[in-house]
């Protein structure tokens, strides 16, 4: 496989693990597999599933161990092919966390806590976060154009009132469905600010603002997602809205900062000529 093709691929399937472990919490399937790890509570010796909501926590833990691999071939490949180094370090965040993943995801089954639960959510941020800076980078020759990064900057922002009318239990119902769509449009949110972070210089900004405001925006994102998996009351869900608006107006000054800061560049080029 093509090496930037298998960075594409290992960072959606690190995203659709994610996705496919807010599904099975949500449908109470955590415990399932008789509350075993490895092992589940079917056939073979309990290698396999015996029902449906064992089946869900077992396809999960199959898929996040295909992930892993992916994850672990892709830094291999990274460090044979003498990749760019934002690549490589990106791939050994990844798999320095991964190890920290797979024995909170155990617990998650043998100490089912709040703590635990939270910690196994947050953590594949960070291995989500490395695969995805080392994807960017990968394609940063075609997706380090000034066009392409502000058309995705105006794709964050709309999605941010999809967020607001999502936030878990305010308006509606907060069924799997809603909390899918939640969950991939925030991810999807975040990875674009963490886009602008890698390439905002790459396009001709010199605004080191522009970096460290999509810096902030993505990680309020991410915190919102985070705290989304939490059980709270009305002023956690305030906390999540105010979250969310905040977050929303730093994506705002990052694509104002943005456009002021090509429109510069623009000007000097000009006058250099």
């Amino acid at each position: 496989m093509d090496f930037r093709r298998l960075l594409v691929a290992t960072t959606g399937l690190t995203a659709l693990t994610m996705l496919v472990g807010v599904y099975t919490a949500e449908f109470g399937a955590g415990l399932a597999c008789e509350a075993r790890w490895p092992l589940c509570d079917g056939a073979v010796f309990g290698l396999f599933p015996a029902n449906i909501p064992s089946f869900i926590e077992w396809f999960h833990r199959l898929l996040a161990m295909i992930t892993g691999f992916f994850i672990l071939g892709s830094a291999l490949a990274a460090w044979r092919r003498d990749a760019d180094r934002l690549i490589r370090y990106g791939l050994v965040v990844a798999v320095v966390v991964l190890p920290f993943q797979i024995v909170l995801g155990a617990l998650t089954v043998t100490r089912y806590e709040i703590l635990i639960l939270t910690a196994h959510f947050a953590t594949p941020m960070l291995i989500l976060g490395g695969v995805v800076a080392a994807t960017v980078w990968s394609y940063r020759e075609s997706l380090g154009t000034a066009h392409r990064l502000r058309t995705s900057l105006i794709g964050s922002l709309v999605g941010f009132p999809i967020l607001l009318a999502l936030t878990p239990r305010l308006f509606i119902g907060y069924s799997w469905a809603a909390q899918m769509t939640y969950y991939t449009v925030g991810l999807s949110v975040a990875a674009i600010l963490f886009t602008t972070a890698l390439l905002a210089e790459r396009v001709g900004s010199a605004d080191r603002a522009i970096v460290v405001a999509s810096v902030v925006g993505a990680l309020l994102v991410v915190v919102n997602l985070v705290v989304g998996r939490l059980h709270f009351g009305d002023a956690g869900q305030f906390a999540m809205v105010g979250l969310t608006i905040t977050a929303a107006l730093v994506a705002l000054v990052t694509l104002r900062r943005f456009d002021r800061s090509l429109s510069g560049s623009v000007r000097t080029a000009l006058h250099g000529n």
